[in-house]
């Protein structure tokens, strides 16, 4: 069964004392008893992909360009409902709910960099916004967010993308004008319930046209509160950005580390074996039986005081499936993908591979729990039922697997997990279907580019919540988005899934002035998607995540986004080392 809701577990693992924090002590005390100084240690399992805004199509890219560039608004990190001011200090919708128009900071400064004159960051104005929104309307190779964004939805934005092809001066984008300096105007076709949220994302975010002009999409100049420094295979290195504009709630200037350390160990054995040594600070996605054993082993120092870490679990807007090659046989026939669901046990998944570690089997649709006023449990998906999908098998003309074909299955390493799991679907398959699958470990960007050209059968694929909306876990399977050619790649819907009627359904629900309207839309259109079955939901994420107690204002939420510019390191906390 799905639990209905879990609450926010923070367990005080008191485990003893000491660990480093690299502080200096060259800076002045903060106001609230914060601290200025120091290097924050984070890892993540896999290389980022890119840092160019519009080629951001994996988690790792945004948690590190979260902390080097920032847009009109933001989410809230604490409360992901809300989206809050950024560089824009306030925005009014009209009547029509189709004219947003947004007040810019004055005073906002790009990093200093080489691509300016002298080496110093001008202010960013309502000029930059124009030109970035501009090159998101560009048809582009480098370009992967205008289909998911601002097609459809902004005023002339897809008349000037077709005109872009052509290569000929184009003009402007209608509903893309500059009021003044500080003033930005954005018209959209219709209402939309989420299009802020866009603005929120990378899609969203502000680079200047001189770093472009100088370095193209390997720039990497923004306004957030840190700067890229190194960049390495072993490690990234972020540095304070002296001139970053925002202060925290007691008036202290941001950010208060002067460095972070981004490492990529992709083991998780040895990223916790990094974190117990005090050389990674906060670790995410902890498998439960390595945390168990951690605190079985240090269990006499389980009631100290001083606790030297915070545990925290909690459910994630994420959801884990695999994703079929809808395009040829086998898995062109929808018998066959329904059988495939039903051939696998998601609970065995979630007991003997995950250790629990997981908020519930995927038995209804690809919207995981945890979305206020949308009731997945409305969605009927597919449970365990061995002799169904036997059925549909030999109905699509495979008895007992009778010739049907060898299939790979393409999966990403993802700390080990993700090898385990398909160990364990492969196995199921053999022995419910008695199919042979085999698989194939590629490195994350290879997996995501060949399922953009749907070069394997079968792909692992997992969706974490830009936005909380069943539209965000809906959209990557809009047909809209799939070009006329397997040649070309489709992107976000790497499935090359394409159903009208679930498109008009995703129309009506793109345009719902009424959240509960466009949420009863999404629901037919998901309902519908889930008997083509062009993927297969395996389970709803759950995190176990720990942290050094000395790592202060660091919060986590249930879409993973990581803000460290208000991070502060407690020197006078007992188990940091001075």
């Amino acid at each position: 069964m799905i639990k209905n809701s879990i609450p926010y577990l923070l367990i005080l693992l008191a485990l003893g004392c000491g660990t480093n924090g690299n502080r200096s002590n060259q800076h002045p005390e903060a106001k609230g008893g914060r601290v200025y100084g120091g290097t924050l240690r984070v890892n993540e399992t896999d290389r980022y992909l890119s840092l160019y805004p519009y080629l951001m199509s994996d988690a790792i890219s945004h948690n590190i360009s979260t902390q080097i560039y920032e847009g009109l608004v933001a989410v809230d990190q604490k409360d992901i409902t809300k989206v809050v001011p950024a560089i824009a200090e306030s925005w009014s919708v009209d009547e029509s709910g189709t004219v947003y128009t947004f007040k810019l900071r004055k005073g906002v400064k790009f990093h200093d960099d080489a691509c300016f004159a002298k080496g110093i960051g001008r202010e960013v104005t309502a000029e930059d916004f124009k030109y970035c929104f501009t090159r998101l309307c560009t048809a582009s190779e480098d370009n992967e967010m205008f289909e998911s964004t601002f097609k459809g939805k902004v005023k002339g934005a897809d008349d000037y993308y077709e005109r872009s092809k052509t290569g000929k001066p184009f003009g402007e984008v209608e509903g893309i004008k500059v009021m003044d300096a500080y003033t930005l105007e954005v018209r959209l076709i219709s209402p939309s319930n989420t299009f802020v949220y866009f603005l929120a994302d990378p899609a969203g975010y502000v680079f200047p046209h001189e770093a472009i002009e100088k370095y193209g999409t390997k720039s990497t100049v923004g306004t957030g509160p840190f700067i890229l420094k190194d960049d390495n295979n072993d490690y990234l290195t972020l540095i304070k950005n002296q001139n970053y504009y925002r202060t925290d709630s007691f008036g202290n200037a941001l950010p208060f580390l002067d460095t972070i350390m981004v490492s990529f160990i992709s083991n998780r054995t040895l990223e916790l074996e990094s974190f117990k040594k005090g050389e990674t600070h906060i670790i995410f996605g902890l498998p439960s039986a390595s945390i168990s054993e951690m605190v079985e082993s240090q269990i006499a120092d389980f009631n100290s005081k001083s606790p030297k870490y915070f545990l925290q679990r909690n459910p994630e807007l994420s959801t884990q499936y695999y994703q079929f090659n809808v395009l040829k046989k086998p898995f062109n026939d929808r018998k066959v993908r329904q059988a495939f669901s039903y051939a696998i046990d998601r609970d065995k998944i979630i007991s003997d591979v995950l250790h629990t570690e997981a908020f519930g089997p995927g038995i209804c649709g690809i919207t995981p729990p945890g979305i206020s006023g949308y009731d997945i449990t409305a969605i009927t998906g597919y449970h365990f039922n061995p002799e169904k999908a036997k059925k549909l098998l030999a109905e699509a003309g495979y008895p007992n697997g009778k010739n049907f074909p060898h299939i790979n299955i393409e999966v990403n390493s993802g700390g080990g997990k993700h090898v385990e799991v398909v160990e364990e679907i492969k196995k199921q398959l053999k022995n419910v279907l008695n199919v042979d699958v085999d698989f194939v470990i590629v490195p994350f960007a290879q997996k995501l580019e060949d399922s953009k050209y749907a070069r394997a059968e079968m792909f692992r694929a997992g969706w974490l919540a830009d936005f909380p909306s069943p539209e965000n876990f809906l959209f990557p399977l809009y047909g809209a988005t799939v070009p006329d050619s397997v040649t070309k790649p489709s992107y976000p819907n790497t499935i090359h899934y394409k159903n009208p009627s679930f498109d008009s359904l995703m129309r009506l629900g793109f345009a719902a002035k009424k959240l509960e309207d466009s949420y009863e839309y999404y629901r037919k259109s998901e309902q519908l998607m889930m008997q083509d079955a062009p993927l297969i939901v395996l389970w709803y994420d759950e995190n176990l995540k720990m942290i050094h107690s000395f790592v202060k204002g660091f919060y986590f939420n249930p879409m993973n986004h990581k803000d460290f510019s208000e991070v502060y390191l407690d020197k006078k906390n007992p188990a940091a080392k001075q």
